[in-house]
């Protein structure tokens, strides 16, 4: 039966076109604007699957950023003191007979830094996983402590 409702697709199609673009969250709605789409993934296997597919997809790509910029920070750092302990300047490299390329370790890592948060910000932007990653934590959050929040920030 599982198997038969995923190969039939979409139970609504209008919406599941709306739902199925990458960018589209309803997170960011107001509960009133949203009850229709809640309960459109409730019912239709297709789009929750889809939307679980692009939101485990987004989280892969934060943490593949995170982990690169983590690596980069910490080659600077220990080659850095590497070449501050073996005076280890630069290393060449001839891109042809006339010419040598003086290049260091550790600029290399460091644009290799700025690259991967580049890439991190985009991720941020592009897709939805702030409010994704938002309603998680508003979820886990005692009903107490959660009201408190909500009463400050109004």
């Amino acid at each position: 039966m599982n198997r038969r409702a995923y190969s039939r697709g979409c139970i609504d199609q209008v919406v599941g076109d709306i739902l199925s673009g990458w960018r589209y969250d309803i997170s960011g709605l107001s509960p009133a604007m949203r009850t229709d789409y809640d309960q459109h993934l409730s019912d239709c296997s297709h789009c929750r699957r889809r939307q679980r597919i692009a939101r485990t997809i987004d989280v892969l790509l934060i943490s593949v950023s995170s982990l690169s910029i983590v690596a980069f920070l910490l080659a600077a750092v220990v080659i850095h003191r590497v070449e501050v302990v073996t005076h280890i300047n630069t290393v060449r490299v001839h891109l042809n007979q006339a010419h040598a390329v003086a290049v260091s370790l550790e600029a290399v890592a460091i644009v290799g830094l700025v690259f991967s948060t580049l890439l991190w910000v985009l991720v941020a932007i592009a897709t939805p996983l702030p409010g994704f990653i938002g309603g998680i934590v508003q979820q886990r959050i005692p009903a107490d402590l959660r009201d408190r929040f909500t009463k400050d920030a109004a």
